[in-house]
């Protein structure tokens, strides 16, 4: 396990465990329409997207997408993590959720979670996001994290704009003052 929250787990990904759950989650609407439509449509395309994506940058980052669960019954309900696209200069977060899990607060509470790791345990100086300009339940999230809007930008590989945001790491003195860990 890499992070522990008040209802959630987060630890790495295994493509053995795994596969079913990714095959479901990246087939969602939310996630093919939101996110991207990764062209998996089986466990074996699962398993592919496993060991290339978030296996892969583990062993070369040390972070990626992480397996969220439910801590009340160890079941997979989403992912939270952090990557560093070649395309961006900082590192962003990442996330994605089944949607009968949605609307609860989970993400945000997994999204913190991630964001304060990458700070402190990853000393990341800044994290970024990007979205699609519509995608207004992500907005909203990365908004109540603190995240400001900065710009629209175009990314090679998305189709379309993508709203890119951004989160500074809060000077130590200033956690301190504001009482946060």
């Amino acid at each position: 396990m890499i992070l522990k929250t008040l209802r959630l787990s987060i630890s790495q990904l295994e493509p053995d465990r795994d596969e079913a759950f990714i095959l479901e989650l990246l087939n969602t609407p939310g996630f093919i329409s939101q996110i991207a439509d990764r062209g998996v449509r089986d466990l074996a395309g699962a398993r592919q997207y496993l060991l290339e994506g978030p296996l892969t940058s583990y062993a070369a980052k040390g972070f990626g997408l992480w397996r969220v669960d439910l801590t009340a019954t160890d079941r997979p309900i989403g992912i939270c993590g952090l990557i560093k696209r070649d395309v961006l200069e900082d590192v962003d977060i990442g996330y994605a959720i089944l949607p009968r899990f949605e609307g609860i607060g989970l993400t945000s509470e997994a999204a913190r979670a991630v964001i304060e790791y990458g700070f402190e345990a990853l000393g990341l100086s800044r994290i970024v996001a990007i979205t699609k300009p519509d995608n207004t339940a992500s907005i909203r999230v990365l908004e109540k994290l603190g995240f400001a809007f900065e710009k629209m930008l175009y990314l090679v590989g998305h189709d379309g704009p993508s709203r890119y945001f951004v989160r500074e790491a809060q000077a130590p003195s200033s956690r301190a003052a504001t009482g946060a860990k």
